[in-house]
C-alpha cells in the first residue's frame, strides 16, 4: 500500500521504499532521507529575490547575499517535479525534514479497514505517463 506523506512524495509500505507521487520513480529507501534519490540543484539567491536597488551602486540590494544564502532545489529525477526547496547557508547539508517511523505507519494502516480511500488531491493524477 502506498500512503501519500506531502503533495508530491509517498511511501510504499509493502517495500518501504519513497517514490514521486506523479512518476512512481523510486527515490530511494523510507527509513533514509528521500533528498538522496533526487537532483539537487544549488541556485543563487538572486536569481529568485533579484536586487531592488542598483548593486553597482549599493552595497546592500535586499537581495539575499549568496554568501550567507543558498537555496536548494530538490527535483524528481523521473519527471522533474519540484519535491522540496531549502534556504540554507552555504556548506550545510540538506535537511533531514521527515524522519518516518516505517514500523509504526505499517501497524496503523493495518488497523484500518480494507479499500480505506487515499485522498490524492485536486490536482495529482494516476494516469501520468
Amino acid at each position: 500500500m502506498r500512503i501519500p506523506m506531502t503533495e508530491y512524495l509517498e511511501i510504499d509500505l509493502d517495500s518501504e521504499r519513497w517514490h514521486c507521487r506523479r512518476c512512481e520513480r523510486d527515490l530511494g529507501s523510507a527509513r533514509g532521507n528521500y533528498k538522496e534519490g533526487t537532483l539537487v540543484y544549488d541556485r543563487d539567491p538572486r536569481d529568485i529575490h533579484r536586487p531592488l536597488i542598483d548593486p553597482e551602486r549599493y552595497e546592500f540590494t535586499f537581495a539575499p547575499d549568496p554568501n550567507w544564502c543558498r537555496i536548494l532545489e530538490f527535483y524528481c529525477p523521473g519527471c522533474g517535479t519540484l519535491i522540496e526547496a531549502e534556504y540554507l547557508p552555504p556548506g550545510h547539508p540538506p535537511v533531514f525534514d521527515m524522519e518516518i517511523d516505517v514500523d509504526a505507519l505499517k501497524a496503523q494502516w493495518a488497523a484500518r479497514p480494507a479499500g480505506t480511500a487515499i485522498s490524492l488531491g485536486r490536482d495529482v493524477h494516476t494516469d501520468v505517463r
